[in-house]
């Protein structure tokens, strides 16, 4: 059954941003996140604890979450990525108590994404779990739809792995199709696996576009009830530590999706686009949204 509303974490800032290549000005960023706030969206992936020498265009990680932190609505949730210890520690130093923690659900993925095998991930968020009590940690779990060096994932490793996330107390995972290649039925499946076993599990979908099946991945959760969707403005987006990762499925043209099929999301779409009109002309990156087409400063 479709559910009568979705909720929206918007990912651009975090999961759009990192694969640009020129430096953004930290000011636009700013002003982009604030303009999706005023069009309605309350939950955020803001930006990422990684080291810059990695990462550049997350320098100003802590600079952008502490005036997000300073300005935006009570009702606002600010999320910021972490893939360690020494990340979650300096989001919370910058005023946030929201942290997406990653790992993969295939080895070599995992390796190159955070330097490390999944077991050495698993040890560290549970110290990471005891060392902060009072974060809020969520989980994205990369490649659980397929993995650019090892081809297919079983479902099984992705159920064994969402077991030693139970286990350690986590409660809200996002499933990530990182390099855009699961298909609606592998999402029917997968998520009726994870409903099954973990029925109390908050649980969100993030895929990416890259064979042009986003929004049919999509459609997909919704019919098995899913309400949390990862996207980003624009389209902007992909990993870098994975090849052939395209774009995020753009929210804009999810937004539009779900609002024609009379399910709610609370985002006001002219100011949303008029926001996109703002990426456009601030990021140096191609947008793919459908909707960007359409959008004028």
């Amino acid at each position: 059954m479709l559910p009568e509303k979705i909720t929206l974490v918007e990912v651009g800032p975090r999961d759009g941003f990192q694969n640009v290549k020129e430096q953004i000005p930290t000011e636009d960023k700013i002003s982009i996140i604030k303009g999706m706030i005023q069009a309605g969206v309350r939950q955020m992936e803001i930006t990422s604890f990684v080291n810059p020498k990695w990462l550049a265009q997350m320098a100003d990680a802590a600079e952008v979450a502490a005036e997000i932190h300073k300005t935006a609505p009570e009702d606002f949730r600010a999320i910021a990525l972490a893939p360690n210890k020494r990340g979650v520690e300096n989001a919370v130093k910058a005023g946030l108590s929201n942290v997406t923690y990653v790992l993969s659900a295939s080895e070599s993925h995992n390796q190159k994404n955070v330097n490390r095998p999944i077991k050495e991930s698993l040890e560290g968020l549970a110290d990471i779990q005891e060392s902060f009590p009072d974060t809020h940690i969520r989980v994205s779990l990369a490649t659980s739809f397929g993995c650019p060096f090892e081809g297919d994932v079983p479902l099984k490793n992705v159920l064994q792995i969402l077991t030693r996330l139970y286990g350690l107390g986590i409660r809200e995972i996002i499933l990530c199709d990182t390099i855009g290649i699961g298909n609606p039925l592998q999402v029917q499946q997968t998520v009726r696996a994870v409903r099954e076993q973990f029925p109390d599990l908050t649980l969100g979908l993030h895929f990416h576009d890259t064979r042009g099946m986003g929004l049919s991945n999509i459609f997909a959760g919704l019919n098995e009830g899913v309400r949390i969707y990862e996207t980003s403005i624009g389209g902007l987006g992909g990993c870098p530590f994975a090849p052939g990762s395209a774009g995020n499925t753009a929210t804009e043209d999810m937004l539009n999706m779900v609002s024609s099929m009379g399910i709610r999301h609370n985002i006001d779409m002219d100011t949303y686009l008029r926001t996109v009109a703002r990426v456009k002309e601030k990021v140096s990156a191609p947008l793919t949204g459908r909707l960007s087409s359409m959008c004028r400063q």
